[in-house]
């Protein structure tokens, strides 16, 4: 594959800017980002933040509607690094964890996971239910990896944005992909 390539998939759980941030770096990292935002993601937008739709698609090399199931995603010919959910519902893990594709999300998950490429699902819920927990075990069966957006405290972050970047960091970390905003545990750097 010449061109480096990423899904990106935005779900309706708390935690927006997740995707935000991770559409930036992969953007600085000249990444090409195909992304798809499910309809509770675009309610989130405007409950959690400043951003409108007509700002974030430009971040994006290319956009999907969530019902679009012939975007190029959808397809295992379609050559991609792997895919990451930020953030991740309960419902659209549900709904990979059960291997069905009714949206496109899921179904560019099932696709990342069938063609055994990485899939990263940064799962948005507290407390967690029985049925979340299986639902990761399920995923994690399957290739995939869970990775909640939890702060490392040991990263000593200033501010909510430090947190954000660390975590989304560690993610494209799974990747082999630095975009150089990780504190890394002792890691000295020079003055």
């Amino acid at each position: 594959m010449s061109t480096r390539r990423i899904a990106v998939g935005i779900s309706g759980a708390s935690g927006f800017t997740y995707g935000v941030r991770l559409l930036e770096l992969l953007r600085e990292l000249d990444i090409e980002t195909h992304v798809t935002i499910s309809r509770s993601a675009l309610l989130t937008m405007q409950q959690e933040t400043e951003h409108k739709l007509a700002d974030v698609n430009p971040l994006a090399s290319f956009t999907y509607r969530c019902d679009d199931m012939a975007a190029a995603i959808s397809s295992g010919s379609f050559s991609t690094l792997g895919m990451i959910v930020a953030p991740c519902s309960m419902k659209t893990l549900a709904e990979i964890a059960g291997g069905l594709s009714s949206s496109l999300i899921s179904r560019a998950a099932d696709v990342t996971l069938k063609e055994r490429r990485p899939l990263v699902l940064l799962a948005r819920e507290t407390p967690y239910t029985l049925a979340h927990l299986r639902n990761m075990i399920a995923v994690t069966e399957m290739g995939g990896i869970v990775a909640p957006p939890v702060p490392a405290f040991y990263a000593r972050p200033a501010s909510l944005d430090e947190m954000i970047d660390h975590t989304l960091g560690r993610v494209l970390d799974l990747f082999g992909l630095d975009c150089n905003v990780v504190r890394r545990w002792k890691e000295h750097k020079a003055d």
